[in-house]
């Protein structure tokens, strides 16, 4: 969510334009870090999600395509999701979904597996999309050879002269180079086939009724991509036993049973996945924690211009315990592999 303050004014005009007159109070809502959110009271009673969507980051008349598709394809299919009730670049508006409620962090094994499962629903709920093709929000963003070629000329650059702090961290770097491709390569041999993927799967883009039911929220990332990258960056996030910035990198590691609920969620969920994808669901969770290292680590070297920071080293910190999660996952590399084999 950005800093940028609005009049009274501009966010009644807003509403207008969607329209929405009647509103009694309109407040920021929710944690997000990329678009400004709100929530909207209305003398009705009815509740509604302004949002303005970052166009520094997003295009919006093509994320708005993707949006509005997405959104009325689960609707055509009876599935519950996000609806949109108003769109008018670069503001847009939401219903409320009464009743929902969504968790920050992951605390119990039994989460990983609700959260495997309600992204493991939508990919199933959008694999049949109609063509043509969604388009690509964000070109080459999980592609992990182009994010090793961002850190190179960061290195190369040295725009802040923090080179010399890193060593270690450039060491691993190498260590993992030749990895970095094997999805990327599997994909263009199409070992791996493209799907549609939500690319932002973190327990709090899962809301849950009462009763159960999830919602998958937060679509500004879905477009064609490898299940994989889905899969990979849940485990980076549902399994950490730290935050994504713990400086004391002992308590930074994957817990295995925390990863055994994801993968059975996910299994029991994705019946869509080719052998292929299967053997390398494992390998995901490293590959995606390692990319989100590079880009972390990329970004201190280029004097942190992309990722909020609160600290000078806040980058290179992010990064180190992104690095320590691979090396937690490499070294349980084997009963992860056992995990992936039992539920497949």
């Amino acid at each position: 969510m950005s800093s940028r303050t609005y009049t009274k004014e501009e966010l009644d005009a807003a509403l207008a334009s969607m329209g929405v007159t009647d509103q009694t109070d309109v407040s920021r809502y929710g944690s997000g870090h990329i678009n400004d959110t709100f929530k909207v009271e209305t003398k009705r009673g009815v509740r509604y999600i302004l949002q303005r969507v970052n166009t520094d980051i997003f295009e919006p008349v093509v994320l708005k395509n993707n949006i509005v598709r997405v959104t009325e394809f689960l609707k055509s299919k009876g599935v519950k999701s996000l609806e949109v009730l108003g769109y008018e670049n670069p503001w847009r508006l939401y219903a409320f979904l009464e009743g929902y409620t969504s968790r920050d962090v992951v605390e119990e094994p039994r989460q990983a597996y609700d959260v495997a499962r309600a992204f493991a629903k939508f990919q199933n709920d959008c694999a049949d999309i109609p063509a043509p093709r969604l388009d690509d929000i964000i070109p080459k963003f999980h592609d992990t050879p182009d994010r090793m070629r961002q850190l190179d000329e960061a290195v190369k650059k040295n725009y802040k002269g923090r080179l010399a702090n890193v060593g270690p961290e450039m060491a691993f770097v190498e260590s993992w180079r030749a990895n970095a491709s094997r999805i990327v390569d599997l994909m263009a041999k199409d070992d791996i086939p493209e799907r549609v993927t939500h690319n932002d799967t973190k327990i709090n883009n899962v809301l849950v009724a009462p009763d159960g039911t999830a919602v998958v929220i937060d679509l500004d990332t879905t477009m064609p991509g490898s299940a994989l990258y889905d899969f990979g960056d849940m485990v980076r996030t549902s399994s950490a036993a730290a935050a994504e910035d713990e400086k004391d990198l002992s308590k930074v590691y994957s817990k295995k049973e925390y990863f055994e609920q994801l993968v059975r969620g996910y299994l029991e969920g994705a019946k869509f996945l080719n052998e292929a994808e299967k053997a390398n669901l494992a390998f995901s969770g490293k590959l995606m924690t390692f990319e989100v290292g590079i880009r972390f680590l990329a970004d201190y070297l280029n004097g942190d211009t992309y990722f909020h920071t609160a600290y000078e080293d806040h980058n290179l910190v992010r990064a180190r315990t992104q690095f320590k999660m691979v090396q937690s996952m490499e070294d349980q590399a084997a009963e992860y592999e056992a995990i992936v084999k039992k539920y497949s």
